[in-house]
């Protein structure tokens, strides 16, 4: 009997290829404008895989290669071998502390000759597929606590060892799989505990703990009053006021300063505190390190700052329609720290302006639209899992990297998808898309 081989034009999401496409050769040309100068010989350069933007050129083209043999491969593998997978990736981030690299105090990096590997932003797509695999399971029961630890255990074990190397930044993403797993089941009242602890660690940077431990037990006591003939009827009332209590004054005083103490590298909480105006309450500096501290930040400019301040003058300095390709003075003049990584963004705003920025948040948008429509449309929960994993993932990404860049978020180390620079980013976003489009294209069947 003939049998119909695989074809990559059958039931591929286009629409989900193209704007792929059209945001990675959008980061490609800011790369090459960053780092272009008019006296370079292009084809030399491009040639030598000594510049940044020849080495994403050739990355790009690997990626397409990548892309078409993940459209080409059976969509059973990746249901078949996604625990495999995710100890592979464990492994791959322990052996980080043996053969690793050391870059910007992150000893998060494999060296492969030709590029370094991030095993922490790889092991993504590897937790990815382990959660759907397990959501997916006949026997998972997501309704009980055990289940909803064990789904926990997969998405968060890669954050210790994030942690470990010092990437704080790529650790915070893992918390993203909380939007999956909420869209499966998991109890609302854990997001809520969640949120509000967010937003007391946001609170913590702007008053002292102190302050906050005093206002939180008057709150309680505000609580009391106004409860209290209820409390006479039901003291459990008074046990869950207590709680809060307990567990927000705890984690005031005792959990937000071992964070910036112990989790967050100094500079990243000095990052953080700067955003609101305050020095970092939780170093404690004698009189000559306050006074070599000051001598430093007068003479480089307020370091914790200099990134932000230069990102948001090149960002400004674009205006509506921009100043033009390769036209920017600040990307131009390298006044701008990473600027081919984890602020391309700004490279976009001083070149093409207002107009280039809500293009590409318009593709983005598009993009993350498209991934949502697409997991509504599954049969399969295996499928439905990975695209909001994905989903979560490159939203987490985009945001906090913009942010970043306009001020609006401490700098931690996030890279905007598909536009900055690196193999290992552009790798990992490549297979977590590709993947999702393969499985896409046998929405009909049921994958588990």
């Amino acid at each position: 009997m003939y049998e119909k081989k695989a074809v990559i034009s059958n039931d591929k999401d286009w629409v989900m290829i193209w704007l792929y496409a059209v945001i990675a050769v959008i980061g490609l040309i800011c790369i090459f404008s960053v780092e272009h100068k008019a006296d370079d010989d292009f084809l030399k350069s491009m040639i030598a895989f000594k510049k940044n933007y020849s080495k994403q050129f050739f990355y790009l083209i690997a990626c397409f290669v990548l892309a078409t043999f993940i459209l080409l491969m059976d969509s059973k593998f990746f249901t078949a071998t996604p625990n495999l997978l995710y100890v592979l990736g464990v492994l791959l981030m322990v052996s980080t502390f043996v053969v690793g690299k050391t870059v910007n105090g992150s000893r998060s990096w494999i060296p492969l000759g030709f590029m370094n590997l991030q095993p922490v932003e790889t092991c993504k797509i590897f937790t990815s597929l382990a959660l759907a695999k397990y959501l997916s399971r006949p026997e998972t029961d997501f309704t009980k606590t055990k289940s909803q630890l064990l789904a926990s255990g997969i998405c968060f074990l890669p954050i210790i060892f994030s942690l470990l190397q010092n990437e704080t930044g790529l650790a915070l993403v893992y918390f993203t799989f909380l939007l999956p797993m909420y869209r499966e089941g998991f109890p609302p009242v854990y997001l809520v505990l969640g949120a509000s602890l967010g937003v007391l660690l946001v609170v913590s940077l702007l008053f002292p703990t102190l302050q906050l431990v005093i206002a939180l037990t008057i709150i309680a006591l505000i609580f009391f009053y106004f409860l209290r003939r209820k409390i006479k009827r039901d003291k459990g009332i008074l046990i869950v006021i207590f709680l809060c209590w307990s567990l927000s004054t705890c984690f005031v005083g005792l959990a937000v300063p071992f964070i910036f103490k112990h989790v967050f590298q100094k500079y990243q909480a000095d990052r953080i505190f700067s955003l609101v105006g305050r020095d970092n309450p939780f170093i404690e500096h004698d009189s000559t390190t306050s006074l070599v501290s000051t001598t430093a930040k007068l003479n480089k400019g307020d370091n914790e700052n200099y990134n932000v301040k230069q990102s948001k003058i090149a960002i400004g300095s674009g205006g509506v329609f921009g100043k033009g390709f390769m036209k920017g003075t600040q990307t131009q003049g390298d006044f701008v720290p990473e600027q081919h990584t984890d602020f391309i963004f700004t490279s976009l705003g001083e070149s093409f302006g207002f107009v280039g920025c809500t293009i590409l948040m318009l593709l983005y948008l598009g993009l993350l639209l498209r991934i949502v429509f697409i997991a509504e449309r599954q049969r399969s929960t295996f499928s439905r899992v990975y695209a909001y994993s994905v989903a979560a993932i490159i939203f987490f990404h985009v945001a906090i990297n913009i942010c970043m860049t306009i001020g609006l978020a401490p700098v931690i180390g996030i890279t905007l998808p598909l536009m900055s620079y690196g193999g290992s980013s552009l790798f990992t976003f490549t297979i977590l898309i590709f993947i999702l489009i393969r499985l896409d294209a046998d929405r009909q069947m049921v994958l588990r």
